[in-house]
């Protein structure tokens, strides 16, 4: 096979998507739809060590794990696996120098990235074929700009990440919390791994406290154990009048995830959270500043948005948000002070106008 789009299945594709978490999420519709349609072409993604444990027990896919903390013996590592592999075709799925080096290792004929448009860091020095330029797209709908490159018409909106092998039960019982998981409980996932995205302890805990004063309901908060995570979560619990359920850093991700899946709705500024989210069906109630939401909102939850991107745009850059490139980012501590107490609770009523218990 040497052109594009393939008249016939593949044997073979490698998929090149190390991080992050919310890309991983995005990228599986994708991963899906190939899967589908294309039911005997085998499957091998490099993907990141940390994003690995999320998605490891997706049948029908050779992983290739790369553990960046390893540095150059990483690549030596990725090198050995592939030297005596060949594919039918690389998808060249995300725009960093890092992914660019190990694209040099994958022998194929056809290595398909981003079109020269979009392709940051250079990317598009390292493909010899290119997806459609396409403007103003979300980011799922931009990597199916790969499918449809390779001959394939349909978007399947699927992700179906297997959560089998972990218990809620268990994961309550190692942490000794009480919550009653066949109930209905809402999570508030207060942080981004990008600092600026975060909104403040104290609108959080106006929420958490206007949530389990008007409806009764359980909140949980969920993040990683980073020292700004845990810093959020001891101050929202602090500021709450009343009781709140502090998970951050006591779950892994497969944990994390079965928790959203049962929970009722989501809070969550621009994260990996409120895409694992999606990815399990569960409305978020996505607070945006620093981000166009229209490019990387929850995909599934558009009309739960509250959208602050277009005030926060006007104030950096005194121009109207139609005026600035897609992807810009307003990346100020004060962006997402633009978001009100008053207009997350307002939104959370009209969900649960729309989604009662």
């Amino acid at each position: 096979m040497s052109a594009l789009p393939f008249k016939q299945p593949p044997k073979n594709l490698c998929l090149l998507r190390l991080s992050a978490i919310g890309d991983i999420c995005h990228t599986l519709p994708v991963v899906r739809t190939l899967q589908k349609n294309w039911p005997q072409t085998k499957l091998t993604w490099i993907i990141g060590k940390t994003e690995y444990q999320l998605v490891n027990e997706i049948e029908g896919i050779d992983f290739i794990v790369f553990d960046k903390t390893k540095g150059i013996k990483a690549y030596r590592q990725i090198y050995k696996q592939l030297k005596n592999r060949s594919f039918d075709a690389l998808l060249h799925m995300q725009m960093s120098f890092r992914t660019s080096l190990i694209n040099l290792m994958v022998k194929t004929n056809i290595k398909l990235g981003f079109d020269k448009q979009r392709a940051k860091d250079m990317q598009w020095l390292f493909t010899n074929y290119k997806i459609p330029y396409k403007a103003q797209q979300h980011v799922i709908d931009s990597f199916f700009g790969f499918s449809e490159t390779l001959g394939i018409a349909e978007h399947l909106y699927q992700w179906d990440i297997p959560t089998d092998s972990v218990s809620l039960e268990t994961l309550l019982t190692d942490t000794n919390i009480k919550l009653d998981i066949n109930q209905p409980y809402i999570v508030i996932s207060p942080c981004s791994s990008m600092a600026y995205r975060n909104w403040n302890a104290e609108g959080y805990a106006a929420v958490a406290d206007a949530i389990a004063q008007q409806y009764r309901l359980p909140v949980v908060l969920t993040g990683g154990s980073s020292n700004i995570e845990r810093a959020m979560a001891e101050t929202i619990c602090w500021r709450a009048k009343s009781p709140l359920i502090n998970l951050v850093g006591k779950t892994a991700l497969k944990q994390l995830l079965l928790l959203l899946k049962q929970a009722h709705c989501v809070i969550s500024p621009d994260s990996g959270p409120a895409h694992m989210a999606t990815a399990v069906n569960t409305p978020v109630i996505g607070l945006y500043a620093c981000t166009n939401p229209d490019r990387a909102r929850p995909y599934l939850s558009e009309q739960w948005l509250v959208n602050r991107y277009p005030q926060a745009i006007e104030k950096k850059f005194s121009r109207p948000v139609e005026s600035v490139n897609w992807g810009t980012r307003v990346r100020d501590s004060w962006a997402m002070e633009l978001i009100k107490v008053e207009d997350v609770i307002t939104k959370f009523k009209q969900f649960m106008q729309a989604n009662p218990v």
